[in-house]
This record gives C-alpha cells, sequence and structure tokens, in this order.
C-alpha cells in the first residue's frame, strides 16, 4: 500500500497466492501505523480480491472509500502502477540473470528494497528530491 502523498510504501506482503485474506492483513498493516482520517479513501484496482465482500465490508467497517480504476485503465492507478515498474527494474529483473533460489530469498530481497532503500534513500522528483521517510519527516 501506497501513500500518496507521501509516495512510502506503507504496509506490503508477499505471497504466492493472491487472496482476498492477504490484502486485508495488507491494509491492517498499514492501519496500525497511521491514523485513519475521515473521508480516508483507498483505490485499487478491479481484482477480485478488491472487490470482494469480505474486503469491501472490512473497508465499510473501517469507514475507509473504495476507489476503483476503470476497467482497463492503469492509469488511474498510475502512482503504485509506476512503483511495480520502479521494484521491477531496480530490484526484481536485477536478479533475473540468477533468479531467487527460493521464495524467502525473494522476500528478503524485496524487503531490503522497499525498507532499506526505496523508503529510507529513494529520490522522488514529485517530493522534491527527497526519499518518503525524510518528506514524512518534515511534513509531520
Amino acid at each position: 500500500m501506497l501513500d500518496l502523498h507521501s509516495r512510502k510504501i506503507i504496509a506490503w506482503r508477499l505471497s504466492r497466492q493472491m487472496e482476498t485474506r492477504l490484502v486485508i492483513e495488507t491494509l491492517q498493516d498499514s492501519l496500525s501505523t497511521r491514523t485513519v482520517a475521515d473521508g480516508l479513501i483507498l483505490h485499487s484496482d478491479r481484482g477480485s480480491q478488491y472487490t470482494s465482500k469480505e474486503y469491501n465490508d472490512y473497508l465499510e467497517h473501517h469507514s475507509i472509500r473504495h476507489s476503483y480504476s476503470a476497467k482497463g485503465c492503469p492509469y488511474d492507478n498510475s502512482c503504485i502502477e509506476s512503483f511495480h515498474a520502479t521494484i521491477k527494474k531496480e530490484c526484481i529483473y536485477a536478479k533475473t540473470n540468477v533468479g531467487y533460489k527460493d521464495f524467502q530469498t525473494c522476500y528478503n530481497s524485496i524487503f531490503k528494497y522497499i525498507e532499506g532503500f526505496y523508503n529510507s534513500r529513494r529520490r522522488h522528483s514529485k517530493l522534491n528530491y527527497i526519499c518518503p521517510n525524510e518528506f514524512e519527516k518534515q511534513n509531520a
């Protein structure tokens, strides 16, 4: 989950399956680190896990408004799509020649990228060329 204001990845999970439970647990992680203000909007694509009754009931219970991308329009979700392109280029594809030997190695690599680099050191033009963690400190 990406905070649109700070561009920070505030919660993420890696799994072998894309299931509703995975996105609910990721949302729970993000809610444990953020204060939910009135009018919070959570934007997602139309994947089955995001359109499920269970997920939408969870959002409703937490007074979170759900916004969806238009069908076939990834530009509606451009910030997270940009992040996905970036992590693929800077982390995942960098391992293509050797590959990940197992799930844990993949997880560790992604953890190091997000927590050790992306949030804490990677500069963003939309943030006046500072990293998301620094942006949040300056705007607290």
